[in-house]
C-alpha cells in the first residue's frame, strides 16, 4: 500500500499477432508489469490465453508476469500457471470458499510466486478476511470482469479505501491492484486512496505513444497520491 505506482499493461489489448514485439514495446517503455488475463468462458462469459503463452511470455520479457485467473477450478489449474512461470498470481474470491481460498493462496507461494485475490465490483471486501494477512496483493475490479474495454465503475476509489483500512488494521501491507477503465482520468481517483499497481489495457496498447502513455498515467497517479498524503498530514 503506497507504493511507488507501477503501471501493469494488459497484454488483451495488445496485437496478437505481434505480441512478442509489443511486450518488448512496453517493457522498454517502463512498465512495471505485464498482466496477463486468463478468461475460461465459464467463470466470466469470454475465453483468452492460456499455459502455452504464458510460456512463451515467460522467455520474452524480464518483467513479472502478473497472471489474473478468472477461472472458475483456480486450485485445479495453478500448478500450471505456477510451472509456466507467473511470477504473481490472483485468484477470484468468487471462485472459492474461505478454506480453498485459504489453500490456493498457500499453493501460489509454495510454487515460489506471490499470492493475490481479486474481487469483483459488487464482492464485499470481508471476502478478503480469511487470507488478507497472508496477501501480497489485492486485485479490485473496477469493472465486470470478462472483456477490456469497459469504463470504470463510479465509486471503486472507496473499495481500494475499505482493504487499506483493513490491510492497517492487521498491520500488514499488501499491494493494491485495480484493474477496470483506468486511464489519465481514473488513475488518480484510485492512487489517492491507496492503489499501487494500475492495470491498463486500451490505455497504454491502444495509445499512439504507449511510453508517453504509461509516463503520463503514472505522474497524474503519483500527484494526486502526494496531494492525498499531504492532506492526511496536514
Amino acid at each position: 500500500m503506497f507504493e511507488p505506482v507501477k503501471i501493469a499493461p494488459s497484454i488483451l489489448s495488445a496485437d496478437f499477432m505481434n505480441l512478442g514485439r509489443d511486450v518488448a514495446l512496453l517493457e522498454k517503455a517502463g512498465a512495471g508489469y505485464v498482466h496477463v488475463d486468463v478468461m475460461d468462458g465459464h467463470f466470466v462469459p469470454n475465453l483468452t490465453m492460456g499455459v502455452p503463452v504464458l510460456k512463451q511470455l515467460k522467455r520474452a520479457t524480464e518483467l513479472p508476469l502478473d497472471v489474473h485467473l478468472m477461472i472458475s477450478n483456480p486450485l485445479e489449474q495453478l500448478p500450471w500457471f505456477l510451472d509456466a512461470g507467473a511470477d504473481i498470481v490472483t485468484v477470484h474470491a468468487e471462485a472459492l470458499g474461505a478454506d480453498e481460498l485459504s489453500r490456493a493462496v498457500a499453493a501460489i507461494h509454495a510454487g515460489g510466486a506471490k499470492a493475490a485475490v481479486s474481487l469483483k465490483p459488487n464482492t464485499p471486501t470481508g471476502a478478503l478476511a480469511p487470507v488478507l494477512a497472508d496477501l501480497d496483493m489485492v486485485l479490485i475490479m473496477s469493472v465486470e470482469p470478462g472483456f477490456s474495454g469497459q469504463s470504470y465503475i463510479e465509486g471503486s476509489e472507496k473499495k481500494v479505501e475499505r482493504v487499506v483500512e483493513m490491510a492497517r488494521a492487521l498491520g500488514v501491507s499488501p499491494l493494491v491492484q485495480v484493474d477496470g477503465g483506468i486511464g489519465l482520468t481514473t488513475a488518480p481517483l484510485v492512487s489517492a486512496a491507496g492503489a499501487d499497481v494500475l492495470v491498463c489495457g486500451n490505455a497504454v496498447c491502444g495509445a499512439e505513444n504507449p511510453a508517453q502513455a504509461i509516463a503520463d498515467i503514472t505522474a497524474v497517479a503519483e500527484e494526486a497520491r502526494a496531494a492525498a498524503l499531504a492532506a492526511k498530514e496536514a
